[in-house]
């Protein structure tokens, strides 16, 4: 006799919905989610489809009133609970289109809660595309299994980041002029942490002054090395991963 197949299916195509899951929930689809898994996907009446909305976990799925441009996904079990984040935030200054969209993908893929963009006077791009930004994260997301999605704040200026400042948390900052060894300011500040990280041009003498000035702030050194704001922001926050996150294991 042969093996009943396993479901859902490992090769299930796995999508992002705004919609609550839980049993028995149905989750309407259309617009591009549809053509993707009606036309790219080829799902069909009864297909498996993985759901997660970054609250309820992740949904098994079947495929259920399929029409041209729209179908229904109804919720049959439930496939994973909602993952465990660690609590740490990006806080980063906008860089140029292409790379800052690097920087919202890898942000998701490396478990970043929470992402506030920073305005500073350096900066070359002085507004961002959430739309866009949230987009990389979402497929990021559904691409590398993740159950939940970071928080894409509003960007606000350096000024009121550090003054709204919440205690508790301490800012690790990247600084070009140096600082403690990244390892050893993790090692000694292991709970709810931000990374700050400037634009292109760097912060100005300035802002230095008064990021450092700040009690929450830990400056940090990035080694010898100059590196672009979008490699400071994926090598410093897998590097905290690796000490305080879900990679201590």
């Amino acid at each position: 006799m042969a093996a009943t197949p396993a479901w859902p299916p490992r090769s299930a195509p796995r999508l992002f919905v705004e919609t609550d899951l839980g049993p028995d929930a149905s989750v309407p689809v259309d617009g591009n989610a549809a053509h993707y898994l009606i036309s790219v996907m080829r799902v069909k009446e009864g297909d498996a489809v993985l759901l997660f909305n970054g609250r309820d976990g992740e949904w098994a799925a079947r495929a259920t009133a399929i029409r041209k441009r729209d179908l229904v996904l109804l919720c049959v079990e439930q496939t994973k609970p909602l993952e465990p984040v660690p609590d740490f935030w990006l806080c980063a200054a906008p860089i140029k289109k292409g790379r800052i969209d690097l920087v919202a993908e890898k942000a998701c893929e490396l478990g970043v809660a929470r992402w506030r963009p920073v305005l500073t006077s350096r900066a070359v791009v002085d507004k961002l595309n959430p739309d866009r930004l949230a987009a990389h994260m979402v497929e990021a997301a559904e691409q590398c299994g993740r159950t939940a999605v970071p928080v894409l704040d509003d960007m606000v200026k350096l000024a009121e980041l550090l003054r709204d400042w919440p205690e508790g948390r301490v800012l690790f900052f990247a600084d070009e002029l140096g600082g403690q060894p990244m390892r050893q300011a993790f090692a000694a500040h292991p709970g709810p942490a931000a990374l700050l990280i400037g634009p292109e041009g760097g912060f100005t003498t300035q802002e230095r002054e008064a990021i450092r000035a700040h009690p929450a702030a830990v400056p940090i050194s990035l080694g010898p090395r100059i590196l672009r704001a979008e490699t400071t922001a994926i090598a410093a926050t897998a590097c905290w991963m690796a000490a305080n996150g879900d990679w201590r294991g």
